[in-house]
C-alpha cells in the first residue's frame, strides 16, 4: 500500500484532510488522489488543510483545482485552510483563492457558509 500524504478526520460527512508540510511534483498527484479518493466516498464538504503546508508548487497547485473540479461535479464543497503566507501568496497569484474559498483556520473553515479571508 502506498504511503498516504495526508491525514482525513472524518466529522459526520465533512472531511477535514490535512496536507503535508510542502506539497512539490514529487508527491502532489499522491495528494490529489487522496483528496479524490474523499470526495469519492461521498463528502458534503472537503476542508484542504494547508495550515501546516509551507511550500506549495504548481503541482500541488494543479492537485487542488483537479480536486476541486470533480468536488463540485460531486457537489463537494471545498475550503483551504492557508496558514503560512508563503502558500497564500502562491494562491493569490495563480488565482486559486478565487476560486476556492479560503480561511485562516479549521474552525472557520467548518463554521462558516460565506467567503472567508485568508488571514
Amino acid at each position: 500500500m502506498p504511503e498516504a500524504h495526508c491525514t482525513v478526520l472524518w466529522i459526520d460527512q465533512v472531511a477535514v484532510a490535512t496536507l503535508p508540510p510542502e506539497i512539490d511534483i514529487s508527491i502532489a498527484d499522491a495528494v490529489r488522489d487522496e483528496l479524490l479518493a474523499v470526495v469519492n466516498q461521498g463528502a458534503v464538504a472537503l476542508v484542504a488543510d494547508m495550515s501546516k503546508t509551507m511550500f506549495c508548487d504548481s503541482a500541488g497547485v494543479r492537485a487542488l483545482v483537479r480536486t476541486f473540479r470533480r468536488a463540485t461535479e460531486s457537489s463537494t464543497k471545498m475550503r483551504i485552510v492557508v496558514g503560512t503566507l508563503a502558500v497564500e501568496r502562491v494562491l493569490q497569484i495563480t488565482g486559486v483563492d478565487r476560486l476556492i474559498e479560503t480561511y485562516p483556520n479549521v474552525a472557520a473553515a467548518l463554521g462558516s457558509s460565506s467567503k472567508g479571508g485568508g488571514g
